[in-house]
């Protein structure tokens, strides 16, 4: 009698959830730097460009959750891939982060 191959559902939830918090942490880590240099060399537009980092980071540990738990099958069934519009937006913060965080460096020195 053979036995049957051992189910492996994946942690794909648990994944998807753990992803989007190391993006929204990073994220954070660029407000954070943005803020500061845009305080401490008077620029508004990196003060600006923090808060809306922040806010960013906020929405992508919300949104991650929330496709977390729905993958992990504890909300309404949703689409296994994260919508296009998600993925673009995650990725043109992405790049703000990236930028601020290169002008918050070259501001400073």
């Amino acid at each position: 009698m053979t036995t049957p191959p051992a189910r492996d559902p994946g942690l794909q939830g648990e994944r998807t959830a753990l992803s989007w918090t190391r993006t929204a942490l990073v994220i954070v880590v660029n407000a954070l730097l943005s803020l500061r240099t845009g305080w401490v060399s008077g620029q508004p537009v990196l003060i600006a460009v923090g808060v809306i980092l922040v806010l960013a980071a906020i929405a992508a540990m919300i949104y991650g959750t929330h496709r977390g738990r729905a993958l992990a099958g504890q909300t309404k069934a949703v689409p296994p891939a994260a919508p296009t519009i998600a993925i673009a937006l995650t990725a043109a913060i992405t790049l703000l982060a990236c930028a601020a965080g290169v002008a918050s460096v070259l501001v400073a020195h």
